[in-house]
């Protein structure tokens, strides 16, 4: 080991005292031993403060014996009792630098992937090193540290009121702000969804808790309650997976502009007739009609029963019904209408009204009924067994079929065409699994192989669409549906 003469560094030290003492100051450390504090020792690191700064080590300078040589810094972490035999080397042969501090997202990773995860006992050593000096200096301290687990870096709505719905491999992603933090803007329809963190797996999963928080879900035997959407519309979506709050709300900039809008024209005498609100996009209107010769074919859409302004209507004078342009008028001027031509009447046609401010459209086709409808379901007699489902009755006109029997407990929707994929065409609750009202009330129609159908979906995948009635009680029923106007009546006797 190098000894040093006490006098001849006094000496030393005194010259160049003479000649600066900023110089001076700089080039002699002192005799003072290295010593290393924290500013914390005992640490419980959480998630919800994790941009904040939790840890800072901090060390005197040490002496570099009064030769004016530099002092490098080497700072590591290791299992406390291990005797630093493996360390984790923070700081490595750095001069002019005296702390290192972590927020708590990165102490917190920092340690889980050097030490592992729960309470740990670390231990700190700084080694100070002077240029042409043998002798090293060292100073330790000791701290305990709890780790957390991160919550998610992604995640997805998922459920019937969801754009995608129940496709775990094509849900629909949310927008991370901030450490847990989420939101996500669009259009819900009616019926529920929960959260996932995984594109194509159903757990882990966060749902609605009994205090209407959101809880988290890792296993199949736990409860498995959704949030609910009671009305087809533009929300936002905030979810805080640290707090456990999440907010559902109306997007006011981007609502659609009407609740309700009607068809107006010939076949309906110029009436307003109420169009129904699509369940999964509030923005698009449907409306079916049979267009009979003689009575004309000119119609035009009102947002106000009996008022002639602020009405949606054609670019153009006679337009086509394949003319998807459409024109928001505020007053009375112009009064351009839609024209079927005579060899075009004498037919049904379904109607689509996009209403969406500057993206308007009107999507018209000629709508050939289903020679027969079919129960389908565990309640109905056939089952699950789509090649032998239930058939239905033919009512009084195309359009209406009728059927009275038994229904067991259990889900029930209705196929159109039993198409054996099971991507074919479907009547559907509005919301999944609801009991039937009893009375007349909407249903969905989706056809599953339709481009032209899913064309007029431009946020919404109606692919992975499954929605089902859920009859409580077996018994008796009579069913009336009509494919036209897109309604049944499900009823006990």
């Amino acid at each position: 080991m190098r000894t040093y003469n006490i006098a001849a560094l006094a000496a030393g030290i005194m010259a160049l005292a003479a000649c600066s003492d900023n110089g001076y100051m700089e080039l002699d450390k002192g005799f003072t031993p290295l010593a290393l504090t924290a500013d914390a020792t005992d640490l419980a690191l959480n998630e919800a403060a994790h941009a904040d700064n939790a840890l800072q080590l901090s060390w005197t300078t040490g002496t570099n014996y009064g030769t004016g040589n530099r002092i490098a810094y080497t700072l590591e972490l290791a299992d406390a009792g291990s005797n630093f035999a493996a360390p984790y080397k923070v700081v490595d042969a750095a001069t002019q630098t005296y702390s290192r501090t972590w927020t708590t997202e990165q102490l917190n990773n920092l340690v889980r992937e050097n030490f592992g995860s729960g309470t740990l006992a670390l231990e700190a050593r700084v080694t100070a090193v002077v240029a042409g000096v043998d002798e090293t200096q060292t100073a330790t301290a000791t701290l305990n540290i709890t780790t957390y687990t991160p919550v998610t870096a992604t995640l997805y709505l998922l459920g019937d009121a969801a754009p995608n719905g129940w496709n775990a491999d094509n849900a629909t992603e949310m927008t991370r702000k901030d450490n847990g933090l989420f939101t996500w803007t669009g259009n819900l329809a009616v019926g529920e969804f929960k959260l996932i963190t995984t594109k194509g797996s159903f757990l882990p999963s966060y749902n609605k808790g009994a205090d209407g928080k959101l809880t988290l879900r890792t296993d199949d035997s736990q409860p498995d309650d959704k949030f609910a959407i009671d009305e087809a519309y533009t929300y936002t979506v905030t979810a805080n997976l640290l707090t456990g709050e999440i907010t559902i709300a109306k997007s006011e900039g981007e609502q659609p502009r009407f609740d309700q809008v009607y068809f107006v024209g010939n076949p309906n005498g110029w009436g307003f007739t109420p169009m129904t609100r699509d369940a999964l996009d509030p923005f698009l209107f449907r409306y079916g009609q049979f267009f009979a010769t003689g009575k004309g074919g000119e119609f035009k859409f009102g947002t106000a029963n009996g008022s002639w302004e602020n009405m949606f209507k054609a670019t153009v004078p006679n337009a086509p019904y394949t003319d998807a342009s459409v024109s928001f008028v505020s007053g009375f001027d112009p009064d351009n209408k839609w024209y079927l031509q005579d060899g075009e009447c004498e037919k049904a046609y379904k109607i689509c009204l996009d209403t969406r401010d500057g993206k308007e459209r009107m999507l018209m086709s000629e709508f050939i009924p289903y020679p027969m409808i079919y129960l389908v379901g565990d309640a109905a007699p056939a089952g699950w067994d789509l090649a032998n489902a239930t058939p239905m009755t033919a009512g009084s006109d195309a359009y209406t079929f009728t059927w009275t029997g038994a229904l067991k407990a259990g889900e029930l929707k209705f196929s159109a065409d039993k198409q054996s994929d099971w991507n074919g065409a479907w009547f559907m609750p509005v919301t999944n699994g609801i009991a039937p009202a009893g009375t007349t009330e909407p249903m969905l129609f989706i056809d599953k192989s339709s481009d032209a159908l899913k064309a007029q979906y431009l946020d919404t995948s109606i692919g992975d669409l499954d929605l089902k009635w859920k009859i409580a009680d077996a018994g008796t029923y009579t069913i009336t549906l009509n494919q036209l106007e897109e309604t049944v009546t499900i009823a006990k006797q």
